[in-house]
């Protein structure tokens, strides 16, 4: 595999899997030690309906094969060492090691783009370590605004998703989508399409409400109890219950700050437009 058919993983992904990384997780996390990562979403799926017992969905959003790039040299026979190829050329050795978790890296795309769009994305789940610093916010109170300070954690890696090439980057999407289909159905969605979920939470990324200046209020989560939490920074959740109630995406989208939230919706944008012809849903 040359280095211009592996020189992006689908920009979509990456960025999926950024935001996974900036997601800070409150007291429901889990440890890291945990078990292994090919497991159910978050959130179960909903049980099949009597329409879709006849058999699978119509897929909504094929993908367009002629949009791979065919290697010109031999390619590892494994998936994993597939993407860590694909994985060092892109991002460089260092970056990989920094910002990728390539073990399981397959279910790990497809588990973490599935959630999300549900309530929660698990962190031991991701395919990428988690942004270091703390969620911090500003001024004194019940109701307190984000620091503006607490979107800089999130340059480096907003800065490498959004620079991405997002051509090359679906190219090779469409390459190693056969195996990220298989990750997807053992996820617990036979005969589901994941490119269809692809698009849907790429639309449910891009519908995130813009809060107004100078951005969503915030509030420790109430604990019972007389022991003080010793992660406060981990309780934190959004006061207006609306923007609690969003899909895990869309509450990391509004938690990175306006200029970055902006740049990553435009990206998805671009990558959208190459993964399917259908118009973004509103």
């Amino acid at each position: 595999m040359n280095r211009k058919s592996i020189i992006a993983i689908a920009v979509l992904l990456l960025t999926a899997l950024g935001l996974g990384a900036l997601y800070w997780y409150q007291h429901r996390s889990t440890p890291a030690a945990e078990a292994p990562v090919a497991e159910a979403p978050a959130e179960p799926a909903a049980p099949p309906s009597a329409a879709s017992a006849a058999g699978p969905p119509p897929i909504r959003h094929p993908i367009d094969t002629s949009l791979a790039e065919a290697p010109s040299a031999p390619t590892p026979s494994d998936p994993q060492s597939m993407w860590r190829q694909g994985l060092e050329a892109l991002l460089g050795h260092s970056a990989v090691v920094r910002f990728i978790q390539s073990s399981d890296f397959t279910q790990r795309v497809a588990a973490t783009v599935d959630n999300l769009g549900r309530p929660f994305a698990p962190p031991r789940l991701w395919p990428v370590t988690p942004t270091p610093g703390r969620f911090s916010v500003s001024g004194d109170g019940e109701l307190r605004p984000i620091a503006a300070e607490n979107a800089g954690r999130y340059t480096p890696l907003v800065s490498m998703l959004t620079a991405i090439d997002s051509k090359r980057a679906v190219a090779l999407y469409v390459r190693m989508y056969p195996q990220l289909q298989k990750a997807y159905e053992e996820l617990g969605y036979p005969g589901r399409y994941f490119n269809d979920r692809v698009v849907e939470v790429i639309d449910l990324l891009l519908a995130t409400p813009e809060p107004p200046a100078p951005g969503p209020l915030m509030q420790l989560t109430e604990v019972k109890g007389s022991v003080p939490s010793k992660q406060p920074w981990l309780r934190y959740e959004y006061a207006d219950p609306a923007l609690e109630a969003l899909s895990s995406g869309q509450r990391i989208l509004l938690r990175v700050g306006a200029a970055h939230r902006q740049a990553l919706k435009a990206k998805l944008t671009e990558v959208r437009k190459l993964v399917t012809r259908a118009p973004v849903s509103r």
